[in-house]
């Protein structure tokens, strides 16, 4: 296929920024190319937002056996979009027929290609975001930032490790002499070639489709894989219009543009296990509930499997030589997206006896009824709360918000605002509820993660108590993240020695801007690997070089 975008187009356009995101990989320093304001993009989205409704996503792909779609925005519109269904026996074999020409293109052009991909991605960020919004519940600011240019941040750092790996080993032919003595030498010359493993599937998830799928996706596709995009029912458009964009530079740039296809699937099913265990499936990458990660670790034995799955993440309040912006810190970080985050802080291990902070000693119930009062405040308002909050993403969150007020007393109740843009959207404030960490029918609860806005206030014995606790939590239940308040040295090194031994990501006296639960690509790792919540980390080296096999060829010189 005739070619639009030339290698040395891309070339001028991308490796610039190639080379800025290897320099950030290897700094950590922050840096994107991504704007994050609105007001950067030339419209805000809505119109062609609202052009999608009602109408047919024809990805021009091959093995189309029927249309389907039912997505309603968790603030009440049905979206009415359908899309391509597959039959995966024609489907399958005309992703795979590209391979060739490229792994033919090599670890350079792949990477480029790429980000041409993810630049038409950001062109459309404020239509995506409203993709985002309506499929998520995400309130629109957060869409528009976690699911525009956080997730292309992402992205686009899943291409910089690729191509970091891929040329670990030279590109050119290398030339090897083993001297003999007085006989010639022996010498030989080697090629290297990163080759792919086959076709990827890329399980999408509900709360966060781009943020959580571009990694996967952009580390396969840059690896030389196929990519696969199994998007959840409820949120397929913002991966749909991915897979779109990504199949139109495919096709500009000479590639075959089944290198990537959408597998949307009809209403129960369940086309990601089936998909799972075909032959042809070599990659997954999956973002979810512990019950069918666990299941894919188990069952999809002929593919490399990433997972995110379920944790309880923990935060041990010691000490603080600032309270108000300790409460503060904890009050946002519990309420944003209604506790929708795989990140977001669970248990609060508080002792029992209290702490130590810059405003005086306070107990146990002044630590929980002040952090009550804080969410209080910073939600009291109805609209800077729908503004933080969002929607309930689905009516299985609402069921556990409501379950929770039972598990123990209850020191902040959930309460219903009203959305006046939206009346049939699902909102409500977090609860926090105090269990007692030596009773045995509280641990049922505090140790089973409660996705949504619930808290856990759990009194322990001791500061020393609370970081076994920590130990035992993120061993046995795993977490994404960990945090810590303590103006104690010692206790610091305690709870940065478990996190180093169990494998979790630590933030410490946090009380500013940064919160627990938010990451930032290039920089900051999301989840480690090392324990059970998920067995990569998004993104580091591990995450992309098991994607990808390098096969030798050596020639007699």
């Amino acid at each position: 296929m005739a070619a639009q975008l030339s290698p040395q187009q891309l070339t001028e356009t991308h490796r610039t920024t190639l080379d800025q995101a290897l320099e950030a990989i290897r700094t950590r320093a922050y840096w994107s190319p991504h704007p994050e304001h609105p007001k950067a993009y030339e419209n805000d989205g809505k119109a062609a937002f609202d052009a999608l409704l009602g109408t047919r996503l024809d990805l021009d792909q091959p093995g189309t056996d029927d249309w389907t779609g039912a997505e309603i925005s968790p603030y009440g519109t049905e979206l009415g979009i359908t899309y391509p269904h597959p039959d995966l026996e024609v489907l399958l074999p005309a992703m795979k027929a590209g391979m060739g020409a490229w792994r033919e293109a090599g670890p350079e052009l792949r990477a480029l290609v790429c980000l041409e991909i993810i630049s038409r991605i950001s062109a459309r960020t404020p239509e995506l975001a409203h993709a985002v919004m309506h499929t998520s519940g995400q309130a629109f600011m957060m869409a528009f930032q976690a699911g525009g240019p956080h997730a292309q941040d992402r992205g686009l750092e899943a291409v910089a490790y690729a191509y970091q790996e891929q040329t670990r080993t030279p590109s050119d032919a290398a030339h090897w002499s083993k001297p003999q003595g007085k006989r010639d030498p022996l010498e030989l010359t080697k090629t290297f070639v990163p080759t792919a493993r086959g076709i990827a599937l890329m399980i999408g998830c509900n709360t966060f489709p781009t943020w959580n799928g571009y990694p996967g996706l952009f580390a396969s596709l840059a690896t030389g894989n196929p990519v696969l995009v199994k998007p959840h029912p409820r949120a397929v458009l913002p991966l749909a219009l991915t897979v779109q964009i990504a199949r139109t530079v495919l096709a500009e740039a000479g590639f075959d543009p089944n290198l990537v296809a959408l597998a949307a699937e009809r209403p129960g099913e369940g086309i990601a296990k089936t998909l799972a265990v075909r032959p042809e499936i070599k990659i997954i990458d999956y973002t979810g509930s512990t019950s069918f990660g666990d299941w894919l670790e188990a069952n999809a034995r002929q593919a490399q499997v990433y997972t995110e799955k379920a944790g309880v993440n923990t935060v041990v309040v010691d000490s603080t030589d600032d309270y108000k912006g300790m409460l503060s810190n904890l009050a946002f970080s519990l309420s944003l997206y209604s506790g929708q985050m795989c990140t977001t802080p669970q248990n609060l291990l508080i002792p029992r006896d209290g702490i130590s902070t810059d405003a005086g000693a306070k107990s146990y119930d002044e630590v929980v009824a002040d952090l009550a009062a804080s969410v209080g405040g910073l939600l009291g308002d109805d609209a800077r709360a729908n503004a933080i909050l969002g929607a309930l993403v689905n009516p299985d969150v609402k069921t556990r918000l409501e379950a929770a007020a039972g598990l123990g007393e209850v020191a902040l109740p959930s309460r219903e605002i009203a959305n006046p843009d939206f009346p049939d959207a699902v909102v409500r404030t977090p609860v926090i509820v105090k269990l007692d960490g030596a009773k045995p029918d509280a641990e049922a609860a505090y140790l089973s993660e409660c996705f949504g806005p619930v808290s856990f206030a759990v009194a322990v014995d001791s500061t020393a108590g609370a970081v076994e606790l920590l130990r035992r939590t993120v061993r046995d239940k795993g977490a994404m993240t960990v945090g810590a308040y303590t103006t104690s040295q010692e206790v610091e090194r305690a709870v940065e020695d478990v996190c180093l031994e169990e494998s979790a990501q630590l933030s410490l006296n946090l009380t500013g801007g940064v919160y627990v639960n938010q990451t930032a690509a290039f920089s900051d790792f999301h989840g480690s690997g090392g324990n059970p919540a998920a067995n990569a980390a998004l993104c580091d080296g591990a995450f992309v070089a098991n994607r990808f096999r390098v096969v030798e060829v050596r020639r007699q010189a």
